[in-house]
């Protein structure tokens, strides 16, 4: 299980916000999509 300090999800969310890849793209692997997701939103409402 990923949480918002693992460090594929780091990667991904960095990924996403310079553009590289999209939201969407990020693949169904376990809870990954979910948490880099909410870390995505919570980083855009700060």
């Amino acid at each position: 299980m990923f949480n918002k300090n693992s460090g594929l999800v780091k990667v991904w969310v960095s990924l996403i916000m310079v553009g590289t890849y999209k939201l969407e793209q990020v693949p169904a692997l376990s809870n990954l999509k979910e948490v880099v997701t909410e870390v995505i939103n919570a980083t855009a409402s700060s």
